[in-house]
């Protein structure tokens, strides 16, 4: 019996926690992504923009919550990812992503779990929310 078979609807999946978002993490990000946008690396021109500092890019929220759900099932077994962005992620946010079953279904003749994701700071703020389908075996 595969770990597959014993998956349920309301378990909770392995949550991810990140340790706290610094200025590495964002120039790194944005030279692996492409995403070079200066409000996510240059303090003056956030200032400028309005923000009290630098803060992380949504897509690295939500690679967080990929990197989560690939960290309990394979890759090749992700089917969707849908994701609202709540809030802005700021330097020293401490991020956990969470995903919990909601439904196991079958589509296009496949046996799939819906997972809900969340992806909050440390004190406990919001910042991405979504759901995923993935492929159980």
């Amino acid at each position: 019996m595969t770990i597959d078979a014993d998956i349920r609807i309301g378990q909770d999946l392995p949550p991810l926690t990140l340790p706290p978002v610094d200025r590495t993490t964002l120039f790194l990000f944005g030279g692996a992504s492409g995403d070079h946008n200066p409000i996510h690396v240059d303090i003056d021109f956030a200032r400028r923009a309005g923000m009290p500092d630098v803060f992380a890019h949504g897509m690295l929220g939500m690679a967080w919550m990929t990197r989560m759900l690939t960290g309990w099932v394979p890759q090749s077994r992700l089917r969707k990812i849908d994701v609202r962005f709540l809030g802005i992620t700021h330097l020293g946010n401490a991020i956990t992503v969470t995903g919990k079953v909601t439904d196991i279904v079958v589509e296009d003749g496949e046996r799939r779990a819906r997972i809900a994701l969340s992806n909050t700071n440390q004190f406990g703020q919001s910042k991405i929310v979504g759901e995923a389908t993935v492929a159980l075996a």
